[in-house]
Parts: C-alpha cells; sequence; structure tokens
C-alpha cells in the first residue's frame, strides 16, 4: 500500500474526530448503528480513512448512511448541503475532458472519484441521500450515467428544487461553477 495513500496517526486522530461529531449531531442518518462499530471498521482500513479524509478536504463532509448487513460494510455519503465546493467545475469523465479543446475544466468527476477511492452516487444513491434531508438546493451533481447515454455523448446530473428530485442530462464535457459530484464509500 503506498505510503501516500495513508494519514499520520494524528491525521487519523483529526479526522475520527470530526467524523465522529458529525456522526453525532445527525443520527437521524444512521439511527441504530453505534459509532464504536464505525470506528473499529474504520481503523482496520487505513485506505479508506485516507479516502474518507479527501472527501473531507474535498468539502464533501462525509457521514454514515446505513450498513450493509450481507457486505457488513458502513455505508458513507457526501452530506454537505451544496455539491462539494473542492469537487465543482469539471466535467463528467476523461473521454469528455479530452473532447474539450478550448476552456477544459481541470478535471472530470469520475477520474476525481477514483483518485479519491469512492464511487460517484448513482441515481437511486442520490434519492435515497435526499430522504436524509434537503441537498443540492443551489447546485447540482453528476451521477453514474447509463453506457446508453454516456456512449451518446450525455450525461446526467441531479438537484433538488421544489420539493423535488430532478435528474437531467447535458453535455458529459460540459461544466458549471455550481455542479460538482457526490461520493459514497464502503468500509
Amino acid at each position: 500500500m503506498s505510503q501516500k495513500n495513508i494519514l499520520s496517526l494524528e491525521q487519523e486522530e483529526s479526522l475520527l474526530s470530526v467524523l465522529e461529531a458529525r456522526f453525532e449531531n445527525n443520527m437521524h442518518r444512521h439511527q441504530g448503528i453505534k459509532w464504536e462499530k464505525v470506528q473499529e471498521k474504520l481503523k482496520a482500513n487505513p485506505k479508506k480513512i485516507w479516502s474518507l479524509d479527501e472527501m473531507e478536504r474535498t468539502e464533501g463532509e462525509p457521514d454514515v448512511v446505513g450498513y450493509d448487513e450481507k457486505a457488513n460494510e458502513y455505508i458513507f455519503y457526501d452530506c454537505s448541503a451544496e455539491s462539494p465546493k473542492g469537487r465543482r467545475s469539471i466535467c463528467y469523465d476523461h473521454q469528455a475532458l479530452e473532447k474539450r479543446k478550448e476552456n477544459k475544466p481541470t478535471d472530470s468527476a469520475i477520474n476525481m472519484a477514483q483518485e479519491m477511492g469512492i464511487q460517484i452516487l448513482n441515481e437511486e444513491e442520490y434519492r435515497s441521500l435526499q430522504k436524509l434531508g434537503k441537498f443540492d438546493t443551489k447546485t447540482s451533481s453528476w451521477i453514474l450515467t447509463p453506457d446508453n447515454i454516456r456512449k451518446l455523448g450525455g450525461a446526467i446530473f441531479s438537484d433538488f428544487r421544489y420539493d423535488t428530485v430532478f435528474v437531467y442530462h447535458n453535455g458529459a464535457d460540459s461544466y458549471y461553477a455550481a455542479r460538482g459530484f457526490r461520493g459514497s464509500l464502503r468500509v
């Protein structure tokens, strides 16, 4: 395992403190889940802690949103009120990034997610997140795009307006200051 993807003990403790406070302040997102069990799993997975730190560093405010009994995994989503600030103004994927000849964004949602060791939310996950609060009321977030849409040059994104989750389409090479992406991580 690469040392660059491992936090120092001090960084790890600092992140765990932030995550625990967020966990305790948002119990409605993870009823019946105990922080001690989550922390135990995290401490056994330093690479996952690094990924959570990347989510936090880019202002995603990751929090536990569920537990998969079959896989014995806790599920984290970005729970920032708006699309994470450190992941905005990006196109959908590397192919879209390469397609742009002028005014290229710095990166793409899919590239960033892979580098961070997380998955971009799909439509179902995005809708489940919206049941836990109101997210993306002023921004939007790229979501995992089905292959048939992507093959035609498009990509999809979502937001929450008028008490409704909307799913829209755009060219995959488009990018906007108010559009980023939300990720998930299983530990």
